[in-house]
């Protein structure tokens, strides 16, 4: 079972909708028992750092979510869920994050700089993630973010907003996307599947 994680932050209809548009069925869970069991785990979000993780420890998810990434489930955070995966963030004050990857969140900040970031961005590939499969490098991929992580040995995918970006991770079976595929056409639906391959194999 494809699992996307239910924690009151997410646009989880349109993510699990991007699935089944890439030929993967998704259930929205919300239950600790639901996570443990599920195969492989979207951790999508919209919003506050400090609120999602006040969300997910309230719901009792931050055990199963620690145990499924050591039993070596595929987990894929995007947006939000991406940022939820690094060690802290910066937003509304110091907060520790889940910390499967090292790396810390800070705003987005530049002369003339728009925040939030909002709009098409084209990443550049770093190194052989199956997420990139039949995607070319450079594609263009939509964001919405007013925060990000600047790019470490674990970052997948860099973009240029003011500063470079880690635009995606990837270490052993944690992946993310600061990015939304589900809102990024056929290559963000592209890049569901091969997730989607990564949670069937």
């Amino acid at each position: 079972m494809l699992a996307i994680i239910d924690y009151g932050m997410g646009n989880l209809r349109s993510v699990q909708k991007g699935f089944e548009h890439a030929g993967f069925a998704a259930r929205i869970v919300n239950d600790a028992a639901e996570v443990e069991r599920a195969k492989a785990l979207v951790l999508p979000g919209v919003g506050a750092f400090r609120d999602a993780m006040a969300n997910l420890a309230g719901a009792g998810l931050l055990g199963p979510l620690a145990r499924a990434v050591e039993a070596g489930k595929p987990l894929l955070g995007i947006c939000l869920g991406f940022q939820l995966l690094f060690e802290e963030s910066e937003e509304w004050g110091h907060c520790r994050g889940l910390g499967f990857l090292p790396g810390r969140v800070v705003r987005l900040a530049g002369e003339g700089l728009k925040v939030p970031h909002m709009g098409w961005n084209a990443v550049r590939q770093r190194g052989s993630s199956p997420l990139w499969t039949g995607i070319p490098d450079g594609s263009y991929f939509y964001f919405v973010h007013s925060y990000y992580v600047a790019p470490g040995t674990h970052a997948a995918g860099v973009t240029d907003y003011g500063a470079p970006i880690m635009a995606a991770c990837a270490r052993d079976n944690v992946y993310g996307v600061q990015f939304h595929p589900e809102k990024s056409s056929r290559l963000g639906l592209a890049l569901l599947a091969n997730f989607g391959r990564l949670a069937a194999a």
